[in-house]
């Protein structure tokens, strides 16, 4: 069987794109989390020493782009099967892969926080905004609910971590981009990865820190430590 290493659910925004992937597609693995906490840990089953990382007997895959097309050779539901909207899907999650830096730093992924932020720095506004773009580009092309239509696939996997990011700082998007939000955020799969990240117990003080600087702390649905 497929096994799929990851890191702490509240935090981890690579881990969750493929998890939630094969969870969504029903695509058999074994899930096995290692907490953050010293790189050199992940090297005992990762040779970049990061997560996520997918083991398949004796080969080993490791980032989450690699992942998503090392399991779309198997099971080709992980992208759509029309041409156009296969090449468009690829696209839009090689963007993601790479790109929207400022946002990613900016707000980090922290499931179960909710956050006021008063004011969002140009870069990140802008990329918030071509999210907006890129999203209701696929929906209308395509005709959602997801971004190739009716079915999930990798790119609305590989967008499931800025789902919970506008969960918890509530940016001002379009309202189709909202409900597009909202339909990965009612996705079982998505449901079953916020509940064990609300379990969760332990923190990394980095990320904790990043929150208290940039905004008010509204709510916080965790479990508490200790």
């Amino acid at each position: 069987m497929l096994t799929l290493y990851i890191a702490n659910k509240s935090y981890s925004t690579w881990s969750l794109r493929p998890w939630v992937l094969m969870r969504e597609l029903g695509i058999p693995f074994q899930e096995k989390l290692e907490p953050f906490g010293e790189k050199d840990a992940f090297r005992a089953f990762s040779p970049s020493g990061m997560v996520p990382c997918l083991v398949d007997g004796d080969t080993v895959v490791w980032d989450s782009l690699a992942i998503v097309e090392y399991l779309a050779e198997q099971f080709p539901v992980v992208w759509p099967a029309d041409r156009a909207a296969r090449a468009w899907t690829r696209s839009a999650a090689a963007e993601m892969h790479s790109g929207f830096a400022h946002l990613r730093g900016f707000c980090a992924m922290i499931c179960g926080l909710r956050v006021r932020i008063d004011s969002y720095p140009p870069t990140v506004l802008q990329e918030l905004a071509r999210i907006d773009e890129l999203w209701q580009e696929g929906l209308s092309r395509f005709g959602g609910p997801f971004l190739a239509g009716e079915a999930f696939t990798a790119a609305d996997a590989f967008f499931a971590p800025v789902a919970f990011r506008i969960q918890t700082y509530e940016p001002k998007l379009s309202v189709r981009s909202h409900e597009y939000t909202n339909k990965l955020l009612s996705l079982s799969a998505m449901q079953e990865w916020y509940a064990s990240a609300l379990g969760e117990v332990w923190r990394d003080e980095e990320h904790e820190r990043k929150v208290r600087e940039i905004g008010t702390l509204l709510a916080d649905f965790r479990q508490p430590q200790g």
